[in-house]
């Protein structure tokens, strides 16, 4: 009798591991590495759950593009939109099951399937101590005759790179084939993520980058560097949003459902100014760190949806290319 006692006691953490839930969120590298926003929304949730959260490194598209319906996936992490119409045709989505609200994102967005959680502005960070009275508007940056450098994303495997075809396109339409024609002699690289782009810039070897308004604030923030600003365009400023799905899996409904409510509340969008270097898109203003509160901000917000920006991106890109290669 003892012995079977003991044997039940020493059972009793596996039985007890074995059913605790699993929750198996897909998302990019930053967002799950140690200084992104993943460990501090794991902590924070598994306080809540109950459960286990399970982050995914990697291209949360991609890997589901090759996975299908027998994905492990329970929530993808860092969707862009300008992708939304890939991902809505892979028929593996579930809708959201909630109405919602974001006073904090500058677009009206209405989905069913696609949550946003941060954004920010697409924009060229530059080194102010290099770079004084920058120009104004795309045409300005095209013919400013000053010697400087530029690195940019390639459209073809960056989504900021993408981002930034499209909104030059959605401003100039027939024009943008002049516009890349003549900043291509500005470009000094194209590289094939953020990271790489962003690296080789904070090295010194541009003085121009293509990022986000945000950056200004990391910088700020995180060095103490005043150096790095945002460039603000007169024409406006193509806004980036990151977003979440759910799975549509007959297992977990019920703690997806609750980690996707779990993204719209204060506690998991505080995390995101510090983190993922983002503005949220519910908390209010008021409680955003003050550098993010004072960044500037473009007079106009610039956004395609997921029809419009699929129905131009073959052509911007073919225009890209073709302009590059000159």
């Amino acid at each position: 009798m003892m012995r079977n006692i003991l044997f039940y006691l020493y059972l009793l953490p596996v039985i007890s591991l074995a059913e605790t839930p699993v929750l198996t969120i897909y998302a990019p590298d930053y967002f799950v590495s140690e200084w992104g926003p993943g460990p501090k929304i794991e902590e924070a949730f598994e306080k809540k759950c109950n459960c286990d959260l399970k982050f995914i490194p990697g291209e949360p598209l991609s890997r589901i593009m090759l996975e299908g319906k027998s994905t492990n996936a329970d929530i993808l992490l860092g969707l862009s939109y300008d992708n939304i119409l890939k991902a809505r045709k892979l028929d593996v989505l579930d809708n959201i099951g909630f109405k919602y609200k974001l006073p904090e994102l500058p677009i009206n967005w209405e989905d069913n399937t696609f949550l946003p959680f941060d954004w920010s502005y697409l924009s060229f960070i530059y080194d102010n101590t290099k770079i004084d009275n920058p120009p104004r508007s795309f045409i300005e940056l095209a013919n400013d005759p000053r010697d400087y450098k530029i690195i940019i994303q390639d459209p073809r495997t960056s989504p900021s790179g993408l981002a930034l075809i499209l909104w030059i396109k959605s401003i100039y339409g027939n024009d943008a084939f002049e516009i890349w024609s003549k900043l291509s002699s500005k470009i000094l690289t194209v590289t094939k993520g953020w990271s790489e782009s962003y690296g080789l810039f904070t090295s010194g070897e541009a003085e121009m980058v293509l990022s986000f308004i945000t950056s200004e604030a990391y910088h700020k923030i995180a060095e103490n560097d005043m150096t790095k600003t945002s460039l603000i365009m007169d024409e406006g400023h193509y806004v980036y949003v990151e977003l979440a799905a759910k799975v549509d899996k007959s297992d977990n409904q019920d703690l997806s459902n609750e980690f996707m409510k779990f993204i719209l509340t204060d506690e998991f969008q505080k995390i995101i100014p510090l983190n993922n270097w983002s503005f949220p898109v519910k908390l209010s203003k008021e409680n955003w760190p003050i550098e993010f509160q004072n960044l500037p901000k473009p007079q106009k917000s610039i956004y395609l949806d997921a029809k419009k920006s699929s129905k131009i991106k073959s052509v911007a890109i073919a225009e890209w290319l073709e302009a590059m290669s000159k």
